[in-house]
């Protein structure tokens, strides 16, 4: 099958920087590329028009048309031409598109079937942090759903709160992000006696990090040679304007955990795995989320999680068994939790055991891989009886 995805971001260094929605992207791409099919990434918003190889997967580079007043509408209409073109040439079979800012809203491809896969919209995360929403971004996130194919999503939570904020009743089909498993994978470290725990995601308040200082102050009363270990880029804070949401954080914890708190920034990809390798603990006390890859690699890394217990949350872990989870306002808990872990070994190592084992189960990029490509055959078959 040829696939290609519509996305604002894609993690390769021609492309730009990219969050997690690119991530979840590169994972699935990569594996359906393993498994023999052709995939195509079709990134919009770049500086020129360029495609290139690699890894076997085409990267398609696409400009933004600018014209004052009708840049939006130009640009649709230009990926709209591209997905017809690519479909023509008999290039493509279908397109999967992520929801952010509703993309689709305008694109009507002539006979390419169009899926939109949620990842957390712009209108599901302000209702979930409860902050203000472009009007704009509501009516084409809300359209581009209207008028796809398919609908898939991450998460049934994803999926049910996505219904409710636009008022509509779609039946979402739940594929995950998955992780390679074969890259993420456990690795003997050698033993010292260190107490690391690690938060890995960019700083900024809908993840929990203005609770993190508040948890790791009450940790280090008990564990006073604990480290807290912060990988990620600096954010701006919407609610008080201030640049650094890092700044904030540094006002929040007590002089003692303090200095036994490094921030690393944002970290190469390749690098990850080397911080995640040598922690003890890692933590999530996230308040916005759609399905978050962070947690997937921690856990394919063999390590013990402490994370949010919101909505989807026990979607990925089983709380006590493949990982820990506990509401991030609830400060003492969610420390005493992390101080469990770092006194009972046994406990430790069961949460390792099972974190590893649930990727292998429920997140294996081979396995999100074939449920897709059941799913886009579905589509087809769906499309072509339309006609």
């Amino acid at each position: 099958m040829k696939i290609a995805f519509l996305t604002p971001e894609y993690p390769h260094q021609n492309t730009g920087s990219s969050g997690g929605i690119g991530t979840s992207i590169k994972n699935l791409a990569e594996a359906l590329s393993q498994l023999g099919h052709k995939v195509h990434i079709l990134v919009y918003a770049q500086s020129l028009d360029k495609v290139f190889e690699h890894k076997n997967i085409s990267i398609h580079q696409i400009k933004n048309r600018k014209f004052k007043g009708l840049s939006w509408w130009l640009t649709r209409k230009k990926l709209e031409k591209y997905v017809n073109e690519l479909y023509a040439k008999n290039k493509i079979d279908i397109v999967e598109a992520q929801d952010w800012t509703g993309i689709t809203s305008f694109i009507q491809p002539k006979k390419c079937p169009v899926i939109i896969k949620l990842h957390g919209s712009d209108t599901y995360f302000c209702k979930l942090e409860g902050r203000y929403l472009k009007k704009k971004n509501f009516y084409h996130e809300k359209r581009s759903l209207q008028k796809a194919d398919g609908h898939l999503s991450v998460s049934q939570f994803t999926a049910d709160k996505t219904n409710e904020f636009f008022k509509l009743n779609i039946n979402f089909t739940i594929i995950p992000n998955g992780i390679d498993t074969g890259y993420f994978k456990p690795k003997e470290v050698k033993q010292t006696s260190a107490k690391k725990i690690i938060y890995l995601g960019t700083l900024i308040r809908k993840k929990g990090v203005l609770d993190l200082p508040h948890i790791f102050n009450q940790v280090i009363d008990e564990e006073p040679e604990a480290e807290l270990i912060l990988i990620g880029s600096d954010a701006q804070d919407i609610k008080t304007g201030e640049n650094s949401t890092w700044k904030l954080m540094q006002g929040l914890f007590s002089e003692a955990a303090l200095r036994q708190t490094r921030y690393k920034g944002k970290v190469p990809y390749d690098e990850v795995q080397s911080y995640i390798r040598e922690t003890d603990v890692c933590v999530f006390p996230s308040y916005a989320e759609a399905l978050p890859v962070s947690w997937l690699e921690a856990m394919a890394m063999q390590k013990a999680v402490v994370a949010s217990n919101i909505g989807w949350g026990s979607e990925v872990i089983e709380d006590g068994i493949s990982g820990l989870l506990v509401h991030p306002s609830n400060h003492k808990k969610f420390a005493d939790t992390i101080i469990r872990i770092l006194k009972d070994k046994n406990l430790k190592t069961y949460l390792e055991q099972n974190a590893r084992k649930r990727i292998l189960d429920k997140f294996d990029s081979k396995l999100i891989a074939k449920k897709s490509i059941d799913y886009y055959n579905y589509i087809i078959d769906e499309k072509k009886i339309k006609k």
